[in-house]
């Protein structure tokens, strides 16, 4: 009797334990996650994808038609101002510019040599004429020589000088330096410009970027045969969400690293906010001049963009889970004093995808909830299950000189 006495007891007891551990677990509330506010340094980026360019770039193309011989050049060649692209077909032109060549050669060699000795023989005719002319006007009875006779003397006479001073003006002209010899030589640098042509050459150093030609096509002007991208600046192009505007600057630092060389991370500097918005998309068009420009970095290379926008050397850092209601710079926090839950309104500062730093409602150690959303009421008691935090991995990384990274889209 004693024994069933006694374990009926221990019943008892056991049950009132029981209960009394569910009452105990059930007055301090429900087991929720949640953070500690922390201060330390913050750094506030802007993330993006950007593209490589260059600041210009030129189409090169043929000034005449022909049919194109060789092609010297291809993607990705370096090329500098001079350099021989293309050679076109040039056997007529070729023959145009000899043939020139052969008038000048002619021109002193033979017709010029020429036309003196017909000024010579011009100017002896001349003379003769004129002497005969003298006699028959001087003669001391001029009953002896008929009026038709002395016309004709006369006659012979003008047309002997005309025929003088046309030899004098044709040796003139085809004197060295004169006339005949600077249209013989308008006309060889006219074909040799045009023979020129045949080659086409750069003009500014660069990158041949693409090609549109090849040996055998028929080419003709206005058509691009080759885009080269100027040697000089090179940007990055990044359209950013036009919600991102009021956090950048002209000449805010930024962190770039191409997709295709994920480890090699290049510096790069905001030079241009574009003035308008795209209104299809939604976004602003910003450029970030690269000095120096990495080896490996190609024209329309795809990379990773991240801006600074700002940064604290000390900051009250929470993460975005633990805001709700947020409108403008102000937000609600579940703040949890003397184990019961208190909705606090903070005034935001720096703000991110992952976290947002906190100016005024709260100070370093208070204890936040994880789930703003919570629909449990004010007073009510909780248990906190402390959650790490990413400013709690970098704080703990000595190569992130304690500087936490908030990320944009």
């Amino acid at each position: 009797m004693r024994v069933a006495r006694y374990k009926s007891v221990v019943m008892i007891i056991l049950l009132m334990l029981t209960v009394g551990f569910a009452v105990f677990h059930w007055w301090r509330g429900p087991l929720l996650s949640g953070y500690t506010v922390a201060s330390m340094p913050l750094v506030q980026t802007v993330v993006a994808t950007g593209r490589v360019v260059t600041v210009s770039r030129t189409q090169i193309g043929s000034e005449i038609t022909g049919v194109v011989l060789e092609r010297l050049v291809q993607e990705g060649d370096r090329v500098s101002r001079g350099d021989l692209l293309l050679v076109l077909k040039s056997d007529e032109m070729t023959a145009q510019v000899r043939q020139a060549e052969a008038a000048l050669t002619e021109l002193a060699t033979s017709r010029h040599p020429q036309a003196e000795v017909d000024l010579a023989n011009a100017k002896v005719q001349f003379e003769q004429a004129r002497r005969e002319a003298e006699r028959r006007r001087n003669l001391t009875e001029p009953a002896m020589l008929s009026a038709e006779a002395r016309e004709q003397a006369d006659k012979a006479e003008r047309v002997a000088r005309n025929n003088f001073e046309s030899a004098r003006l044709r040796v003139a002209a085809l004197a060295p330096g004169k006339v005949e010899e600077v249209l013989l030589r308008e006309r060889l640098a006219a074909l040799q410009a045009q023979l020129a042509k045949t080659k086409v050459r750069a003009e500014v150093a660069g990158t041949v970027l693409t090609r549109n030609v090849e040996p055998g096509d028929l080419v003709q002007p206005g058509r691009t045969l080759l885009t080269i991208a100027l040697d000089g600046s090179t940007e990055i192009r990044v359209p950013l969400d036009e919600r991102n505007l009021p956090r950048l600057a002209l000449q805010q630092n930024a962190a770039v690293i191409a997709d295709a060389y994920p480890d090699k991370a290049f510096p790069a500097r905001i030079n241009f906010i574009a003035p308008s918005i795209d209104p299809q998309r939604g976004t602003v068009e910003v450029r970030l001049a690269v000095n120096p420009v990495p080896e490996f970095l190609r024209q329309d290379m795809t990379v990773s963009v991240n801006i600074e926008t700002g940064k604290r050397e000390q900051a009250l850092v929470i993460p975005n889970d633990a805001l709700s209601g947020i409108q403008s710079n102000k937000a609600v926090v579940l703040l949890l004093r003397d184990g019961k839950i208190q909705r606090q309104q903070v005034i935001l500062g720096l703000r991110g995808l992952a976290m947002s730093e906190v100016i005024s409602g709260l100070s370093a150690g208070d204890h936040v909830l994880a789930d703003a959303e919570s629909s449990l009421a004010d007073g009510t008691r909780v248990r906190l299950k402390l959650q790490k935090t990413a400013f709690s991995n970098y704080a703990n990384n000595a190569n992130s000189k304690n500087e936490l990274p908030v990320k944009f889209d």
